[in-house]
């Protein structure tokens, strides 16, 4: 890459003198499982359901050598490694690990964006002890977490958002790894399109079958081709790929939805079979909301296939939808008018948005997981 085009880049389009850090826990979930019992240590564990139809929210890392990952069934991660241990979540206690995390986070700053319990992007720029270098930041706070949890994280470093993300993941775990503006373009021309930030599992098998491997092959693509190709999010590629990210670290990240979710044990076809079910999950759903003192507009249906197809159905009132009898009618209405879209079903949700008031993120953390007790 040349130097003009390099220059231009830093000069005119970004921030290059931020200074974000991303940290992310190693194994979380795994590993404060393993830290409460010591008979775990050392050992493949998965915390989730190890049944037909559980599923795994997070593998240690003696489990994930042998393939087993996050939002794996429970058969799959046993039929990979059979001699892994389930274990319950316990996600009050997690809940609890990360507030202990986010109180060392606030010794170095109050700009901290959480993107769940177990990461978190810190804007350090102008930090609360004056640090020059974010790496000296990044390594105090991986010391801290250490000492006062016995956890380990691992850390990136940039001047953005997207590269700091990125650099967390590359030498975990309990790695830290800086990207200076200096090496970001040669580094984002060699790194792999599945890392780019909004290239999911669809949009990489199609870039594969154009010939787009690295971002170097981003790259030779105008703005142009690639809204043409990909739309808004072509956009997005173009800027990203050429380091270009200046997204604020935001403290007052809001979650816009609430959701439950379930599992089946057997796929389900029958209506009679599926409106107990659907009945269950809203009385959750109502509870949930009703915990929350939030309530939506909009309840949307999710229902995956027994093809692993999602499909979803919403409808909107121009009012926010308080009462249970009403929430369990409109899930069952939904369920009735599409059910020429399935044949058998293995997964249910419903989740409200446009919420009588946005929750903030870094009071309300939690994600839905499908597990199953044994």
């Amino acid at each position: 890459m040349g130097t003009p085009e390099l220059f231009f880049m830093l000069s005119y389009h970004i921030n290059s003198s931020r200074k974000i850090v991303h940290i992310d826990m190693d194994a979380f979930y795994a590993s404060v499982e393993q830290r409460d019992n010591p008979s775990l240590k050392g050992k493949a564990i998965a915390v989730g359901g190890g049944g037909n139809r559980g599923v795994t929210t997070t593998a240690s890392y003696e489990a994930r050598k042998f393939g087993v990952r996050s939002a794996m069934p429970g058969w799959k991660a046993k039929q990979l490694c059979p001699h892994i241990i389930f274990v319950p979540p316990r996600f009050e206690v997690y809940k609890e690990v990360s507030r202990q995390i986010r109180s060392i986070f606030q010794r170095y700053t109050d700009l901290i964006e959480p993107l769940s319990l177990d990461e978190a992007f810190l804007d350090v720029t102008a930090n609360k002890k004056n640090i020059p270098f974010a790496m000296e930041v990044a390594q105090q706070i991986m010391d801290l977490i250490k000492e006062e949890t016995s956890l380990t994280c691992s850390a990136g470093v940039s001047y953005c958002k997207f590269l700091a993300k990125v650099a967390s993941d590359m030498n975990k775990p309990n790695g830290l790894t800086i990207i200076t503006p200096q090496k970001a373009v040669s580094f984002l021309e060699k790194l792999e399109i599945e890392k780019f930030f909004g290239v999911g599992k669809v949009t990489a098998d199609k870039m594969r079958r154009m010939g787009i491997l690295h971002g170097a092959d981003i790259k030779k693509l105008s703005k142009l081709e690639l809204a043409m190709k990909f739309g808004k999010a072509g956009l997005h590629f173009y800027d990203i790929v050429r380091g270009i990210d200046n997204r604020p670290v935001n403290p007052n990240r809001t979650r816009k939805s609430l959701a439950v979710e379930r599992t089946l044990e057997v796929d389900l076809e029958q209506l009679e079979d599926i409106l107990p079910v659907l009945n269950d999950i809203t009385d959750k759903f109502f509870k949930r909301l009703t915990k929350a003192d939030n309530f939506g507009r909009t309840i949307t249906l999710k229902l995956k296939r027994s093809d692993f197809q999602t499909i979803t159905r919403s409808i909107s009132k121009n009012y926010f939808i308080k009462e249970k009898e009403e929430l369990n009618e409109i899930a069952v209405n939904l369920l009735r008018q599409h059910q020429d879209a399935f044949d058998k079903i293995r997964l249910i949700g419903l989740t409200a948005t446009n919420l009588e008031k946005e929750l903030n993120d870094s009071e309300n953390l939690q994600l839905s997981f499908d597990w199953e007790e044994e």
